[in-house]
């Protein structure tokens, strides 16, 4: 199987999942931004520039949430920009929890567990944009000897 087409896939799954674990968690922290549904207490957020979670659970379901979707369409179409939009969303995932954990910490046990998805979906996207790149090199290279 082509190598372009398991990344891709690999990474528009992995896209999918987290943008619908983000698009929920958002909605619950639109819905109850006191934190209750999630048991997070609004004292997390004392040194943060936020007094409650609503403007952090807009943030996850817009840029995470909605913005791991969309970047799972040209995944699994095998657009030229997969390995560009995975990289980018893989990195806003990043660094959504870089921020969390210096201002509030790392009390949950699933921020390493995102932050290493987070990575994983930067990697994933490097490599798209590397195999897409050696693919294009390859036949450029090809089509230019054969005439």
């Amino acid at each position: 199987m082509d190598k372009t087409k398991v990344l891709s896939n690999m990474a528009g799954t992995v896209l999918t999942l987290v943008g619908i674990a983000a698009i929920t968690v958002g909605l619950g922290l639109i819905v109850a931004p006191d934190g209750d549904g999630f048991k997070l207490s609004v004292e997390l957020l004392k040194n943060t520039p936020f007094r409650d979670y609503l403007i952090p659970g807009i943030v996850l379901l817009t840029v995470i949430g909605v913005g791991s979707l969309l970047a799972a369409i040209p995944a699994f179409k095998l657009h030229r920009f997969a390995g560009a939009a995975t990289l980018l969303l893989g990195l806003a995932l990043v660094l959504f929890i870089v921020a969390q954990v210096y201002w509030i910490g790392t009390g949950s046990g699933l921020l390493p567990i995102f932050m290493i998805v987070g990575i994983v979906e930067m990697g994933l996207g490097v490599l798209i944009m590397a195999v897409d790149s050696n693919h294009q090199m390859f036949h450029r290279h090809h089509n230019h000897h054969a005439h």
